[in-house]
């Protein structure tokens, strides 16, 4: 990946919303919460609203990140729950084909049990942030593309540092409105995670690829981790001294629940949204972009399928990306409908052209004319690149060779002062280096990454000679004609001669100078290094877009900011993985003409769809007591069962899954983890009709650990409340 991708957030964009609306879009940043206090009052809302904007109060202190998920405290001894598909990855990582916890289920009946989970995993607990806009921003206005992209990024680190001089922190820097504002946020990182309970894969991910985005749903997506801490309370690695994590705050579990029409919120971490593309960026990514993406994904799904057949350890350690491959597959087909369905090219043309005509009203504001067409014809320039580098980027996309691309990039970057260093190869970032390098054991095989590598080779090798890379041509002997079965075995030779498959040498490496790597007779560091100086100018050249990027957005983004407020719309920010708040209520849809969604799914749901195979293959514990119903205490009475999934129309992305779902009272009411396929489309544009998010019950949950797999210390260890 190259450097420039580091800072994409710089690039966030914004998205509004029109108070009151039918449907309550946005992903409101804490502390905007008492802006819109009347109308979550009004919605439904409880506790109070300005209560929400404290972030080391009740319940935003109960809320923390995973680092690509979110979770929630929901004990007063660490215990997190989040999505089952967001702690899979450990799972999978503690799993062999002999000891398969992803097929039997993992439960520890102690704290002594639990497993740690995979490395780098982390919990981060938000406890403060501020505004950093001036210090980022000043005197950057005058810099060439390349000086401003490199003082950004500078003073992120610097003022990153700072922050972590407090021990046991971890800070980021982060851009909203395009990067017209920069916030510090502190958090709490915990850096000793351990699993504790995750259902079976034909509870927690029931349904699999082929329910995936779809309603209705039946689907125990949820999972527990613990935290903790050493025994004085500070952040600490691993060991068995170290003791549960206890928070300030966590959140009580409603056993009561919801109906249809209540009042719901959501506290997570989205990923990131697209609301304020330009219509060159949005063009780009469905004319070109997802279409090419979604036939690449195909031949890339059924090529680790066919190498790394059912029940081979090979499949076990390509379980995790199997799964994100079908879940990004699935996504970008439904993104690509969704903007056909709406409209969404001449959407954005006519907001386009709206936005134009009001710039054009007013001769003060003729600054924003020069950032619209300025961003414009950036957008196409990079949308241009991108297409140029796309089949290079995966003709390198090797696991062994990106092994070797890092470890000799940090041997360059080690020849610089620590403070110098680009992003993910400073001293704070070796602890994820060191822990991504030895978790490469449980999730590489050399004939599934060679079967990767093949693929992406041919595909490259389709293109015109002329379009080609001539370094990687000469490195790989790719010049005239080439034999593809030759090209095979010169592969097979890579592998057999790599010491780089061996966590032992992979970490002795870390410690290598760029002239030892460069004397390597080790052929992926060859390549790796034969490389470097081609992907340094192209990083170079894509910094120098994005410094342009950092001039023109934010004025941009100011002219979209006070055309709206013309209009009475207040502006909310894009989604960039910092801590959000969505509200609105339980509510089904009509998604499209002649077909209904029902609120709630229930047990029997479950006796409806399963065939005793997978993905529909739940235990046959759970059936029999389906069958009996017995509900136990977890009924809802006016469906007559215990639901398992439900539909709120609140606004979400990636990211969001494993967030909170609460009730009015801030209790836990269940988990978000998925959208239906008719809304995945609101990255990019919010349709109050068709968006809808999924959400694992709280009721299911219990139910299925008390009845099905005897999870009672879990549940007397949490405040269950009705």
């Amino acid at each position: 990946m190259r450097k420039h991708v580091t800072i994409a957030a710089l690039l966030a964009g914004a998205a509004t919303i029109a108070m009151p609306a039918a449907a309550k879009e946005g992903m409101y940043t804490p502390d905007q919460l008492p802006e819109i206090a009347a109308d979550l009052r009004e919605t439904g809302l409880e506790i109070s609203p300005e209560a929400l904007s404290d972030l080391t109060g009740f319940p935003m202190g109960a809320i923390v990140s995973l680092g690509g998920c979110s979770a929630s405290f929901v004990s007063p001894e660490g215990l997190v729950v989040t999505n089952h598909h967001c702690a899979r990855g450990s799972v999978q990582y503690n799993s062999t084909a002999e000891n398969n916890y992803l097929e039997n289920g993992f439960l520890a009946k102690t704290k002594g049990a639990e497993l740690q989970a995979a490395p780098g995993s982390r919990i981060y607990v938000t406890v403060a942030e501020s505004d950093v806009t001036e210090r980022m921003r000043a005197g950057t206005e005058s810099l060439t593309p390349n000086a401003r992209y490199d003082t950004i990024e500078q003073r992120m680190k610097d003022i990153t540092a700072e922050c972590e001089q407090d021990a046991g922190y971890r800070c980021l820097v982060a851009s909203f409105y395009g990067g017209d504002q920069y916030k510090l946020i502190k958090r709490l990182e915990v850096r000793d995670v351990r699993l504790v309970y995750a259902p079976a894969d034909s509870i927690g991910k029931y349904g699999g690829d082929i329910d995936n985005w779809m309603w209705p749903r039946h689907t125990g997506d949820f999972a527990f981790y613990r935290a903790y801490v050493a025994p004085d309370g500070t952040a600490a690695d691993y060991s068995p001294d170290n003791v549960p994590f206890k928070p300030e705050h966590h959140l009580k579990v409603s056993r009561a629940g919801l109906e249809d029409g209540d009042f719901v919120m959501a506290a997570g971490y989205p990923g990131s949204t697209s609301r304020y593309a330009t219509l060159t960026e949005v063009e780009n990514t469905f004319g070109w972009q997802y279409p090419t993406m979604v036939t690449m994904l195909n031949e890339w799904i059924d090529t680790i399928e066919e190498t790394a057949p059912e029940g081979s350890d090979a499949r076990v350690k390509y379980e995790s990306r199997l799964a994100g491959l079908n879940n990004y597959e699935k996504n970008l087909r439904g993104q690509i409908e969704g903007a056909r369905r709406v409209g969404l090219i001449d959407r954005r043309r006519i907001r386009e052209a709206s936005l134009a005509d009001w710039i054009a009203q007013d001769r003060a504001r003729a600054q924003y004319g020069r950032a619209v067409r300025e961003l414009q014809a950036l957008s196409a320039e990079s949308a241009a690149a991108a297409r140029e580098d796309y089949l290079y980027n995966y003709a390198t996309n090797s696991q062994m060779l990106s092994t070797a691309q890092r470890l000799y990039r940090l041997a360059k970057e080690r020849q610089k002062p620590d403070a110098q260093r680009d992003p993910g190869f400073q001293e704070r970032d070796m602890t994820f280096f060191r822990q991504g390098l030895q978790a490469l054991d449980r999730r590489y095989d050399p004939a599934v990454d060679k079967a990767e590598w093949m693929l992406f080779l041919d595909q490259y090798l389709d293109q015109p000679a002329s379009e080609r890379v001539a370094v990687l041509d000469r490195a790989l002997g790719l010049t005239g004609t080439v034999d593809r079965a030759a090209l095979s075995q010169r592969l097979d030779g890579y592998y057999a001669q790599t010491d780089l498959d061996t966590a032992e040498q992979r970490l002795a490496l870390m410690d290598a100078t760029p002239a030892q790597l460069e004397a390597s007779s080790d052929p992926f560091m060859k390549l790796a290094v034969a490389l470097y100086d081609y992907e340094r100018a192209q990083e170079t050249e894509g910094e120098a877009r994005a410094g342009r990027m950092l001039a023109v957005r934010p004025t941009y983004m100011e002219a979209i900011t006070d055309w709206q407020r013309s209009q009475g719309v207040v502006t909310y920010p894009d989604a960039n993985s910092t801590l959000r708040v969505t509200y609105g209520k339980v509510l089904g849809g009509v998604p499209r003409d002649g077909m209904a969604y029902l609120p709630f799914t229930t047990l029997e749901g479950i006796l409806e769809k399963d065939t005793g195979e997978e993905p529909f293959n739940a235990p046959a514990k759970q059936l029999e007591e389906i069958r009996q119903r017995d509900y136990g205490p977890y009924k809802l009475d006016s469906i007559g069962s215990v639901p398992v999934n439900f539909l709120s129309d609140l606004d979400s992305t990636g990211g969001n899954s494993g967030s909170a779902t609460l009730n009015s009272r801030a209790e836990l009411v269940g988990l978000l983890f998925d959208g239906t396929y008719e809304s995945v489309n609101s990255d990019w544009d919010f349709d109050p009709k068709t968006t809808r998010t999924i959400h694992v019950d709280t009721r299911y949950m219990l139910w299925v650990m008390d009845k099905v797999d005897g999870a009672d210390a879990l549940i007397d260890e949490m405040d269950i409340v009705d």
